[in-house]
Protein backbone atom coordinates (compact mmCIF):
# COMPACT_ATOMS: atom_id res chain seq x y z
CA UNK A 1 0.00 0.00 0.00
CA UNK A 2 1.54 3.27 -1.00
CA UNK A 3 1.81 6.09 1.62
CA UNK A 4 -0.26 8.15 -0.66
CA UNK A 5 -3.16 6.26 0.00
CA UNK A 6 -2.89 6.03 3.91
CA UNK A 7 -2.74 9.81 4.39
CA UNK A 8 -6.98 10.00 4.30
CA UNK A 9 -6.96 7.13 7.14
CA UNK A 10 -5.84 9.02 10.10
CA UNK A 11 -7.18 12.37 8.65
CA UNK A 12 -10.72 11.04 9.17
CA UNK A 13 -10.59 10.53 13.13
CA UNK A 14 -9.70 14.47 13.64
CA UNK A 15 -11.99 15.63 11.41
CA UNK A 16 -14.73 12.93 13.30
CA UNK A 17 -13.32 14.31 17.03
CA UNK A 18 -13.70 18.22 15.56
CA UNK A 19 -17.45 17.30 14.15
CA UNK A 20 -18.25 15.85 17.61
CA UNK A 21 -16.75 18.93 19.49
CA UNK A 22 -18.56 21.39 17.00
CA UNK A 23 -21.58 23.24 18.71
CA UNK A 24 -24.88 21.95 17.99
CA UNK A 25 -27.48 23.92 16.25
CA UNK A 26 -29.89 24.47 19.45
CA UNK A 27 -26.56 25.90 21.08
CA UNK A 28 -25.86 28.04 18.41
CA UNK A 29 -29.40 29.45 17.90
CA UNK A 30 -29.69 29.68 22.14
CA UNK A 31 -26.45 31.68 22.72
CA UNK A 32 -26.69 34.04 19.66
CA UNK A 33 -30.11 34.73 21.48
CA UNK A 34 -28.62 35.31 24.59
CA UNK A 35 -25.55 37.60 22.69
CA UNK A 36 -28.36 39.90 21.27
CA UNK A 37 -30.35 40.37 23.99
CA UNK A 38 -27.28 41.07 25.82
CA UNK A 39 -25.46 43.58 23.39
CA UNK A 40 -29.09 45.42 23.02
CA UNK A 41 -29.16 45.89 26.90
CA UNK A 42 -25.32 47.27 26.92
CA UNK A 43 -25.24 49.24 23.59
CA UNK A 44 -28.96 50.35 22.95
CA UNK A 45 -28.62 52.75 25.33
CA UNK A 46 -25.71 54.66 23.83
CA UNK A 47 -27.76 55.35 21.05
CA UNK A 48 -28.85 58.62 20.49
CA UNK A 49 -32.78 59.28 21.43
CA UNK A 50 -33.06 56.54 23.03
CA UNK A 51 -35.24 57.36 26.57
CA UNK A 52 -37.60 54.23 27.08
CA UNK A 53 -39.51 56.96 29.39
CA UNK A 54 -40.08 59.84 26.69
CA UNK A 55 -43.94 59.57 25.74
CA UNK A 56 -45.01 60.03 21.90
CA UNK A 57 -48.12 61.64 22.76
CA UNK A 58 -49.13 61.63 19.16
CA UNK A 59 -49.05 58.04 19.20
CA UNK A 60 -50.28 56.49 21.98
CA UNK A 61 -50.55 52.64 21.85
CA UNK A 62 -49.55 52.62 18.38
CA UNK A 63 -49.32 49.52 16.56
CA UNK A 64 -45.61 48.20 15.70
CA UNK A 65 -44.43 49.94 12.28
CA UNK A 66 -41.43 52.80 11.38
CA UNK A 67 -40.26 54.73 13.90
CA UNK A 68 -41.95 52.40 16.75
CA UNK A 69 -40.77 48.27 15.80
CA UNK A 70 -42.98 47.19 18.28
CA UNK A 71 -45.35 49.64 18.38
CA UNK A 72 -45.96 52.25 22.23
CA UNK A 73 -47.57 52.04 25.13
CA UNK A 74 -50.67 53.63 26.26
CA UNK A 75 -48.52 56.41 27.13
CA UNK A 76 -46.83 56.73 24.00
CA UNK A 77 -43.76 55.20 25.29
CA UNK A 78 -41.80 52.76 22.68
CA UNK A 79 -41.95 49.49 23.62
CA UNK A 80 -38.83 48.28 22.24
CA UNK A 81 -37.20 51.04 24.35
CA UNK A 82 -38.92 49.70 27.42
CA UNK A 83 -38.21 46.22 26.48
CA UNK A 84 -34.91 46.80 26.30
CA UNK A 85 -34.43 49.02 29.30
CA UNK A 86 -36.35 45.63 31.22
CA UNK A 87 -33.47 43.45 29.87
CA UNK A 88 -30.61 45.72 31.73
CA UNK A 89 -33.22 45.45 35.07
CA UNK A 90 -33.78 41.64 35.00
CA UNK A 91 -29.66 40.91 34.25
CA UNK A 92 -28.63 43.32 36.93
CA UNK A 93 -30.80 41.24 38.92
CA UNK A 94 -29.38 38.36 37.86
CA UNK A 95 -25.81 39.16 38.53
CA UNK A 96 -26.82 40.14 41.89
CA UNK A 97 -28.06 37.03 42.70
CA UNK A 98 -25.35 34.85 40.89
CA UNK A 99 -23.35 36.95 42.81
CA UNK A 100 -25.03 36.52 46.11
CA UNK A 101 -25.82 32.43 45.50
CA UNK A 102 -21.95 31.42 44.23
CA UNK A 103 -20.11 33.39 46.95
CA UNK A 104 -22.78 32.17 49.86
CA UNK A 105 -23.56 29.06 48.76
CA UNK A 106 -19.88 28.14 47.45
CA UNK A 107 -18.74 28.79 50.60
CA UNK A 108 -21.02 26.97 52.73
CA UNK A 109 -21.18 23.79 50.41
CA UNK A 110 -16.82 23.65 50.73
CA UNK A 111 -17.61 23.91 54.42
CA UNK A 112 -19.82 21.50 54.54
CA UNK A 113 -18.40 19.07 52.71
CA UNK A 114 -15.16 19.32 53.89
CA UNK A 115 -15.06 19.51 57.73
CA UNK A 116 -18.54 17.50 57.92
CA UNK A 117 -19.67 16.15 61.35
CA UNK A 118 -21.16 19.58 63.09
CA UNK A 119 -20.20 22.17 60.83
CA UNK A 120 -21.90 19.71 58.30
CA UNK A 121 -25.33 19.38 60.21
CA UNK A 122 -25.41 22.99 61.04
CA UNK A 123 -24.86 24.09 57.37
CA UNK A 124 -27.79 21.59 56.51
CA UNK A 125 -30.07 22.73 58.99
CA UNK A 126 -30.19 26.21 58.71
CA UNK A 127 -30.11 25.60 54.69
CA UNK A 128 -33.38 23.74 55.00
CA UNK A 129 -34.79 25.98 57.48
CA UNK A 130 -34.14 28.87 54.51
CA UNK A 131 -35.68 26.53 52.17
CA UNK A 132 -38.54 26.45 54.18
CA UNK A 133 -39.57 29.97 54.00
CA UNK A 134 -41.77 31.35 51.27
CA UNK A 135 -39.38 33.23 48.88
CA UNK A 136 -41.71 35.62 47.08
CA UNK A 137 -43.68 36.55 50.12
CA UNK A 138 -40.84 36.95 51.93
CA UNK A 139 -39.11 39.76 49.66
CA UNK A 140 -42.59 41.07 49.36
CA UNK A 141 -42.43 42.13 52.78
CA UNK A 142 -38.55 43.13 52.72
CA UNK A 143 -38.84 45.50 49.83
CA UNK A 144 -42.43 46.90 51.15
CA UNK A 145 -40.39 48.36 54.33
CA UNK A 146 -36.61 48.74 52.52
CA UNK A 147 -38.62 50.28 49.30
CA UNK A 148 -38.08 48.30 45.15
CA UNK A 149 -34.55 48.80 44.29
CA UNK A 150 -32.23 46.74 42.09
CA UNK A 151 -29.66 45.83 44.54
CA UNK A 152 -32.18 44.89 47.31
CA UNK A 153 -34.10 43.00 44.72
CA UNK A 154 -30.90 40.91 43.07
CA UNK A 155 -29.37 40.80 46.93
CA UNK A 156 -32.78 38.90 48.45
CA UNK A 157 -33.58 36.73 45.48
CA UNK A 158 -29.83 35.83 45.77
CA UNK A 159 -29.70 34.65 49.44
CA UNK A 160 -32.57 31.98 48.59
CA UNK A 161 -30.83 31.07 46.08
CA UNK A 162 -27.84 30.14 48.54
CA UNK A 163 -29.27 26.61 50.04
CA UNK A 164 -29.39 24.97 46.57
CA UNK A 165 -25.87 26.38 45.49
CA UNK A 166 -24.57 24.76 49.07
CA UNK A 167 -26.43 21.68 48.52
CA UNK A 168 -24.78 21.20 45.17
CA UNK A 169 -21.24 21.88 46.04
CA UNK A 170 -21.28 20.08 49.25
CA UNK A 171 -22.28 16.79 47.14
CA UNK A 172 -19.20 17.91 44.85
CA UNK A 173 -16.80 18.25 47.60
CA UNK A 174 -18.01 15.11 49.52
CA UNK A 175 -17.65 13.01 46.42
CA UNK A 176 -13.95 14.88 45.78
CA UNK A 177 -12.92 14.19 48.78
CA UNK A 178 -12.88 10.69 48.71
CA UNK A 179 -10.82 10.81 45.11
CA UNK A 180 -7.25 9.54 44.88
CA UNK A 181 -5.48 12.83 44.07
CA UNK A 182 -7.22 14.45 47.66
CA UNK A 183 -6.07 11.12 49.88
CA UNK A 184 -2.85 11.09 47.92
CA UNK A 185 -2.47 15.33 48.79
CA UNK A 186 -3.56 14.27 52.53
CA UNK A 187 -0.81 11.58 52.99
CA UNK A 188 1.85 13.38 51.94
CA UNK A 189 0.99 16.19 54.38
CA UNK A 190 -0.52 19.02 52.37
CA UNK A 191 -2.18 21.52 54.09
CA UNK A 192 -5.81 21.53 53.87
CA UNK A 193 -6.31 25.15 52.80
CA UNK A 194 -4.00 24.07 49.61
CA UNK A 195 -5.93 21.25 49.23
CA UNK A 196 -8.64 23.19 48.95
CA UNK A 197 -7.56 25.81 46.38
CA UNK A 198 -5.42 23.54 44.58
CA UNK A 199 -7.35 20.02 44.26
CA UNK A 200 -10.62 21.08 45.06
CA UNK A 201 -12.19 24.25 44.02
CA UNK A 202 -11.29 23.81 40.80
CA UNK A 203 -13.64 20.90 40.67
CA UNK A 204 -15.89 22.39 42.03
CA UNK A 205 -16.27 25.46 39.92
CA UNK A 206 -17.67 24.09 36.82
CA UNK A 207 -20.25 22.24 38.18
CA UNK A 208 -21.27 25.55 40.47
CA UNK A 209 -21.04 27.61 36.76
CA UNK A 210 -23.48 25.19 35.24
CA UNK A 211 -26.05 25.56 38.13
CA UNK A 212 -26.00 29.42 37.78
CA UNK A 213 -27.63 29.06 34.39
CA UNK A 214 -30.73 27.71 36.89
CA UNK A 215 -30.38 30.37 39.21
CA UNK A 216 -30.60 32.50 36.57
CA UNK A 217 -33.87 31.78 34.91
CA UNK A 218 -34.75 31.93 38.95
CA UNK A 219 -34.08 35.62 39.09
CA UNK A 220 -35.41 36.65 36.24
CA UNK A 221 -38.62 34.83 36.84
CA UNK A 222 -38.47 36.46 40.21
CA UNK A 223 -38.23 39.67 39.19
CA UNK A 224 -40.36 39.55 36.73
CA UNK A 225 -43.04 37.96 39.06
CA UNK A 226 -41.99 40.72 41.50
CA UNK A 227 -42.40 43.52 39.25
CA UNK A 228 -46.04 42.18 37.75
CA UNK A 229 -47.13 41.97 40.89
CA UNK A 230 -46.16 45.44 41.88
CA UNK A 231 -43.24 45.18 44.34
CA UNK A 232 -40.43 45.50 41.65
CA UNK A 233 -38.87 49.02 40.24
CA UNK A 234 -41.91 51.87 40.74
CA UNK A 235 -43.01 52.80 37.08
CA UNK A 236 -42.18 54.26 34.99
CA UNK A 237 -38.63 52.92 35.56
CA UNK A 238 -39.04 49.45 33.15
CA UNK A 239 -39.04 45.92 33.74
CA UNK A 240 -40.10 42.81 31.83
CA UNK A 241 -42.72 41.74 34.78
CA UNK A 242 -43.92 45.89 34.93
CA UNK A 243 -44.69 46.13 31.54
CA UNK A 244 -46.28 43.07 30.95
CA UNK A 245 -48.34 44.41 34.08
CA UNK A 246 -48.95 47.51 32.35
CA UNK A 247 -49.90 46.29 29.08
CA UNK A 248 -52.81 44.33 30.63
CA UNK A 249 -55.41 46.39 30.36
CA UNK A 250 -55.43 46.86 26.98
CA UNK A 251 -54.91 42.96 25.72
CA UNK A 252 -57.72 43.28 23.65
CA UNK A 253 -56.86 46.56 21.44
CA UNK A 254 -52.97 46.73 21.88
CA UNK A 255 -52.02 43.06 22.74
CA UNK A 256 -48.23 44.08 22.02
CA UNK A 257 -47.53 46.05 24.92
CA UNK A 258 -47.60 43.11 26.87
CA UNK A 259 -46.48 40.42 24.25
CA UNK A 260 -43.29 41.79 23.08
CA UNK A 261 -41.93 41.61 26.88
CA UNK A 262 -43.31 38.25 27.54
CA UNK A 263 -41.93 37.19 24.50
CA UNK A 264 -38.57 38.02 25.13
CA UNK A 265 -38.96 37.09 28.63
CA UNK A 266 -39.92 33.85 27.82
CA UNK A 267 -37.37 32.94 24.99
CA UNK A 268 -34.34 34.03 27.23
CA UNK A 269 -35.33 31.74 30.08
CA UNK A 270 -35.55 29.15 27.22
CA UNK A 271 -32.51 29.48 26.45
CA UNK A 272 -30.77 29.86 29.79
CA UNK A 273 -32.36 26.51 30.50
CA UNK A 274 -31.39 25.08 27.11
CA UNK A 275 -27.91 26.27 27.26
CA UNK A 276 -27.83 24.98 31.07
CA UNK A 277 -28.85 21.42 30.24
CA UNK A 278 -26.42 20.94 27.70
CA UNK A 279 -23.66 21.46 29.95
CA UNK A 280 -25.54 19.76 32.59
CA UNK A 281 -25.67 16.53 30.35
CA UNK A 282 -21.74 17.69 28.66
CA UNK A 283 -20.50 17.34 32.41
CA UNK A 284 -22.25 13.80 33.11
CA UNK A 285 -20.64 12.04 29.84
CA UNK A 286 -17.20 13.96 30.94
Amino acid sequence: MSAAETVPVPAAVPRRAAARRRPSTGVLVAGGWLAVVALAALLFPLLPGFDPLHGDFANPAAAPGPGHWLGTDAAGRDVLQRTVAGARASFAVAGLTITVGLLGGGTLGVAAGWFRGPVDKVIGFAADLLMSVPTLILVMIAVSLRGPSLPVIGILIGLFTVPAFTRVVRAVVLSLSERGFVQAARMIGTAPLRILVREVVPHVAPVALTFAFTATTVSIVAEGSLSFLGFGLRPPEPSWGGIIAEGRTTLGSAPWISLAPAAVLCLTVLALNYLGDKLRSKGGRG
